[in-house]
């Protein structure tokens, strides 16, 4: 028998009331974000990339606003779920919903990985001590905040954000004045980052964009918030996609000042720090620091949120008994946390920080995301195609061709992630593939995935 995913209508606590705005979502979504989100990886991506960072990140955004239409059609279907493991399982096959989800875990899983190399590597730039001492810290100190269950409140949060702008602002200021001494306003202009004939290679373009997609990650947190929202039929879309626009357009000109103040993408000190290097160019060593420092910190918070996520999906997996229940299912009784799988994480972030470059940890991560992106299309596509009965056929077929443009892109980009994380994406997914074949018996067994990591 094929594996089922059981259906339950949505049912809303008592006392609930819609209250979040469209604004409330963008914050929201900024928060979760960051507006320094392509900044970690700007070195790489526009290494790879030979000097066309800003196209990258561009072409990126492209695929991510398509791909967040269908996130939001999907998220006003199933709004309690909020996962691309349910859409995809509720909307076209229960093993296509599965085997998402365990792609999902290794996106998830990886995240707060390069979080700690990324962390390493700034803190070494303050002191300098060896990589591993700094990684062992950080995997050690994320798992230690989420055994004790602390959270960054709403408060903290705002606080942070704010600084970083902040800092980002005192950054374009900076910049502006080096490139005004170096050439005047003629300085502030110039093609090369969208296009130079020197060094533009198609293929290469392709290989930075599908590295540039973690800027995006976690745009599809506001999907769920669909019961806290006011007019969710028009609001969680219009966000989720307006989120991808404001992000995209905000990083290009990070990276785009980035370029024109380093030109040579070929002389970063370190390629995994970059722009801490440029916004030391810009303004001499207390930008270099402060930089480093917001990073770090920005860095630090997100790794730890995104501990949290692949303990929550871990959790929710174990809980449905997907996997074991008896060690993955399980909550710490003092303060109510998954201490396993905590501590499972922390010891996969300080094996894949010591065994796997930035680089290729953030590839393996889209690789994850695109197959839940493909997915999650799709499932968009066909939902539109037939289910949404009660339309005209012209915007049907807008409404189908949206959702499966972003199938294509999202293919097309993940298809130029490098060899090795194809090889070591692919062997994942068949492991996966293996483990849900003997788990249900040669798919006799009937497995019921009623969670989602947003509903605990």
């Amino acid at each position: 028998m094929a594996i089922n995913i059981t259906e339950k209508a949505p049912q809303s606590p008592p006392g609930f009331k819609r209250v979040l705005s469209f604004w409330d979502l963008m914050f929201y979504g900024i928060v979760i974000i960051q507006p320094t989100a392509p900044l970690p990886s700007f070195g790489i991506v526009n290494s790879v990339s030979r000097g066309h960072a800003v196209s990258a990140i561009l072409l990126a955004m492209v695929a991510m606003i398509l791909t967040a239409y269908s996130y939001g059609k999907m998220a006003r279907a199933y709004p309690t779920a909020g996962s691309a493991y349910t859409f995809v399982g509720r909307e076209l096959h229960p093993n296509l919903g599965l085997l998402t989800g365990w792609s999902i875990a290794l996106d998830y899983v990886l995240n707060p990985t390069i979080g700690v190399i990324w962390c390493s590597k700034a803190a070494i730039n303050i002191v300098p001590l060896p990589f591993i001492v700094w990684a062992g810290f950080f995997a050690v100190a994320f798992g230690f905040v989420n055994l004790m269950g602390i959270r960054m409140n709403a408060r903290t949060n705002t606080f942070l954000t704010i600084g970083i702008f902040t800092v980002l602002i005192a950054f374009f200021v900076a910049g502006a004045s080096y490139l005004f001494h170096l050439g005047g306003v003629s300085a502030f202009f110039s093609s090369l980052p969208f296009y130079n004939p020197s060094t533009f290679a198609w293929n290469r373009l392709r290989a930075g964009t599908s590295i540039a997609v973690l800027t995006y990650m976690g745009f599809d947190s506001i999907s769920t918030l669909s019961e806290d929202v006011k007019d969710p039929q028009r609001n969680i879309m219009l966000a989720t996609v307006s989120l991808c626009l404001f992000t995209g357009v905000l990083g290009g000109l990070e990276v785009y000042a980035g370029q024109l103040i380093w030109p040579d993408f070929n002389t970063y000190p370190d390629l995994d720090t970059a722009f801490v290097s440029v916004a030391g160019r810009a303004a001499g060593p207390w930008m270099f620091y402060t930089m480093n420092f917001t990073l770090l910190i920005a860095t630090v918070g997100s790794s730890i949120g995104a501990q949290l996520g692949a303990v929550r999906l871990l959790y929710a997996m174990g809980r449905d008994n997907v996997i074991s229940r008896r060690f993955f299912g399980v909550l710490e009784p003092l303060r109510n946390t998954p201490r396993n799988n905590i501590l499972l994480t922390s010891t996969l972030m300080l094996v894949g920080a010591i065994f796997l470059s930035y680089q290729l940890g953030a590839e393996l991560l889209n690789y994850g995301a695109f197959v839940a992106f493909m997915g999650v299309n799709l499932s968009s596509a066909k939902r539109s195609l037939l289910v949404d009965v009660s339309r005209s056929v012209i915007t049907k077929a807008i409404t189908v061709a949206v959702p499966f443009a972003g199938f294509l892109v999202c293919l097309y980009i993940w298809w130029s992630l490098s060899p090795m994380a194809k090889i070591a994406g692919t062997a994942w997914l068949i492991i996966g593939f293996a483990y849900c074949t003997i788990r249900t018996n040669m798919f006799r067994i009937r497995l019921e995935l009623v969670s989602s990591p947003d509903q605990d």
